[in-house]
């Protein structure tokens, strides 16, 4: 009974609706807020959009009238999914220079809580015939999920329509190289955390295959012990993870050129970084008054992602301390109790407009954890960047920007206030990082579409081509061997082989046949 009002409104909206009909399983936190853009612009464009999440989803706002939802009711709270989240980062950011091993594990149980809710939701979707059904009547035309939350391209094969990816490239590139079969060689593109660049010497990048080497062990343990048996189980035959993911149409990556050093790309994989950016809008009025206080000075930015609202109390007043030393008035997103060391050049924010404040000319640097979502909206204003990595993809996103010229990085657990304030004033007043970031946000700007037409446009594109099975490389249907030829190879080198046998023995008779006797004569006398 729970799905009928689904299966009614569906029903309607395949009879009454003019666009496309759009089946969205979104990520959570930043990935959230990206993916939303997207499903705003589709909404704007006649598109009907449905998603489907959990009741314990901590981002997604379920209220809203733009769109259609099906929530998926789950035996744990949005508390408990919060919890886990802040469990994990906790031993990523506090834990990892104590000890190693023991953060390791921590994060490994973690996650595995996580995975096992993930699950449970995968459940709720493909093992729920009334739902499957009520989704196959409404007769959508492409799925958009992150891979963040897995079972999305299961659905999507269920459902028998193509879908589409939205994602930051993966540690190591595991997801792109080992299913989308996107080439990644390792002698010019840096594995995630070596931190190189596209220049590398012999020992870094022998370095880097063994990265590479690492993390592909890594995926193909984890998918062997987890994500296969629940794939196979699910489908009533054997699966891999890679068998089902790497049929999407199109990977819609949520970087650009201003960020990713060159590399090669297939026609599939598309870059669509920073299409949240937007101009900025005025500031509400008190803020507005704070900032124009600042006079010639300016103001810095701070904010350490949608996901961390807390710090201790030693880091939270060495941070403090170091932001009342510098001249310039400090926004800081923090919900967490008030700093002792706070000084009156600092205000506490809950929530910031965070690109509308970088858009401000009175801002004169961000202080940024290093999330994809906030770099590039430095990017897009042209302000210059103190990155404070924590965790995941942040510090070689970071270092990314430092190799650019447009950002210091500080090291998080080892932060001293001179350390933070040497930091502001050198992205401050050195001109080359605002020269380089500005450089950066050209760069951005000069695309021959938005980002965010771009990501549209492809979505519409396999909508109106219900599919885009063209633009995916045979790669995909190539054996290992195959893939590297090494079939070829070794059919060359038994060539060359035979051709190099067939000629000595054939040396070897026409000299025995032309000295064999005279040598026997001589040998005799």
């Amino acid at each position: 009974m729970r799905v009928l009002p689904l299966l009614v409104s569906l029903l309607c909206l395949a009879a009454c609706s003019d666009g496309g009909k759009v089946l969205v399983w979104p990520g959570e936190f930043s990935h959230w807020l990206n993916m939303k853009t997207i499903l705003d612009s589709l909404v704007d464009r006649g598109h009907s959009v449905t998603i489907i999440t959990h009741s314990a989803t901590p981002s997604v706002v379920t209220k809203s009238s733009r769109f259609n939802f099906e929530i998926l009711q789950v035996p744990y709270t949005k508390e408990d999914i919060t919890k886990h989240f802040e469990e994990m980062l906790s031993y990523w950011v506090y834990d990892i220079t104590a000890s190693m091993p023991q953060m390791f594990f921590k994060i490994i149980a973690v996650m595995n809580r996580i995975t096992a809710h993930n699950y449970v939701m995968c459940d709720g979707i493909l093992r729920n015939p009334m739902l499957i059904d009520a989704l196959k009547l409404a007769k959508f035309e492409v799925i958009l999920f992150d891979p963040m939350m897995p079972c999305g391209d299961v659905l999507a094969e269920t459902l028998d329509i193509p879908f589409i990816l939205s994602l930051r490239l993966t540690f190591g590139y595991v997801f792109e190289r080992q299913c989308g079969q996107l080439p990644t060689p390792p002698s010019y593109v840096p594995a995630v955390p070596t931190q190189f660049t596209d220049h590398m010497e012999f020992m870094e990048r022998l370095q880097n295959v063994l990265m590479y080497g690492v993390h592909t062990a890594i995926f193909y343990l984890h998918t062997k012990l987890t994500t296969n048996n629940y794939l196979s189980e699910i489908r009533g035959k054997p699966t891999e993870l890679c068998d089902v993911l790497g049929k999407a149409d199109i990977w819609l990556i949520r970087t650009y050129w201003d960020f990713e050093y060159p590399r090669p790309l297939l026609p599939n994989f598309k870059f669509v970084g920073g299409l949240h950016c937007k101009p900025a809008k005025p500031l509400p009025e008190d803020m507005e008054f704070f900032v124009q206080s600042s006079g010639d000075d300016g103001i810095v930015v701070f904010s350490l992602g949608s996901m961390i609202n807390n710090l201790n109390g030693e880091r939270a007043n060495t941070i403090a301390s170091a932001l009342g030393e510098i001249p310039q008035k400090v926004l800081w997103r923090y919900s967490g109790v008030k700093p002792e060391t706070l000084a009156p050049n600092t205000r506490l924010y809950d929530w910031l407009p965070q690109n509308d404040l970088l858009g401000h000319p009175k801002t004169k640097a961000f202080i940024t954890h290093g999330g994809t979502n906030g770099l590039y909206e430095a990017i897009y204003h042209g302000v210059p960047m103190v990155g404070i990595p924590l965790f995941a993809d942040q510090p070689d996103n970071l270092h990314h920007m430092k190799v650019k010229g447009a950002a210091v990085i500080l090291d998080f657990n080892k932060l001293e206030s001179k350390d933070l304030v040497a930091a502001l004033n050198t992205v401050i007043n050195d001109p080359s990082y605002k020269e380089s970031i500005v450089r950066l946000s050209r760069i951005h700007h000069d695309q021959p579409m938005k980002p965010l037409d771009e990501a549209v446009f492809w979505i519409e594109f396999v909508m109106r081509n219900k599919g885009a099975k063209h633009l995916r490389v045979q790669a995909h249907n190539l054996s290992w061997y195959q893939y590297h030829s090494l079939d070829v190879i070794i059919f060359l080198l038994a060539i060359v082989g035979l051709f190099i046998f067939i000629v000595v023995k054939s040396c070897c008779f026409c000299f025995r046949k032309c000295f064999g006797k005279s040598i026997l004569k001589k040998k005799t006398e």
